[in-house]
């Protein structure tokens, strides 16, 4: 395996933007643009064989892209209440879709993908309270829209509407120590992607190394609905609670961003 310093590793990734379009080396492979980048840099999956590669990521993406990315999992405080599980699903619930098919008729759900610009169509907003240096999760009953007037009444007859209380939240301190930990340096590789028949080509047109992770970004990009909190548990499971982004605003974490290519 090669070893890089940091300056050679820029040079090879110079030389690879230089190739033009490459063929995914790994056909069928929905990871193929980091895969393939790997296999042009001859280095092993997520081992970045630089001085201080504990401090170091490569992170891939297709250019141009919407989808999201899941940063790091964490529960809500307090913990000991398992508030997913035991608040948000029993009283804030719904019936799961598989209900009565896949599970059983008592089945419920609660997945809800929400962010800090505006509630979601159940009313569920996240909200930066910097003052008292927490995330909180907010319901506002008013908000809700129509088509979950059903649902409403169930909630006003399980818990009744009013805000949640305790309101699950994220301490500052704890939430910037797991990103911090999670969101390290990077070398951050966009390419674009092309099909020819069979064949899918990557071109990796835009490079950038991002440094110092910076936690007030964190917090913005929750405010302007760039990083999402992901829920997803039924009655049977607790998938875990995710704090996910859309991509293209991974620079926006970083104090120092420099462009490469």
């Amino acid at each position: 395996m090669k070893i890089y310093t940091k300056d050679s590793l820029i040079k090879e990734l110079k030389k690879i933007a230089d190739l033009g379009w490459i063929d995914n080396a790994r056909h069928g492979n929905h990871g193929g643009i980091g895969n393939t980048l790997e296999d042009l840099l001859g280095i092993e999956e997520n081992n970045l064989p630089i001085p201080n590669a504990a401090e170091w990521e490569l992170k891939t993406q297709r250019l141009n892209t919407t989808s999201l990315t899941t940063l790091f999992h964490i529960e809500p405080s307090p913990r000991a209440v398992k508030f997913v599980p035991q608040i948000l699903l029993l009283k804030y619930g719904w019936a799961h879709q598989e209900a009565g098919k896949k599970y059983l008729e008592s089945e419920l759900s609660f997945r809800q993908t929400i962010h800090g610009l505006s509630a979601s169509d159940r009313g569920f907003q996240v909200v930066v309270d910097r003052l008292n240096r927490k995330l909180l999760i907010s319901f506002e009953s008013s908000l809700v829209g129509i088509k979950h007037k059903e649902w409403l009444k169930l909630v006003k007859k399980r818990i009744g509407l009013g805000q949640l209380d305790p309101q699950p939240y994220w301490g500052f301190d704890d939430l910037s120590n797991k990103a911090g930990t999670k969101l390290l340096n990077c070398f951050y590789v966009q390419a674009e992607v092309k099909r020819e028949k069979d064949r899918e080509l990557y071109k990796y047109s835009k490079i950038m190394m991002l440094q110092k992770f910076k936690f007030d970004g964190f917090l913005d990009q929750i405010e302007k609905g760039n990083i999402l909190v992901d829920f997803d548990a039924r009655t049977g499971h607790n998938h875990g609670t995710k704090f996910r982004m859309k991509q293209t605003f991974l620079p926006e974490l970083y104090e120092k961003q420099t462009i490469i290519v």
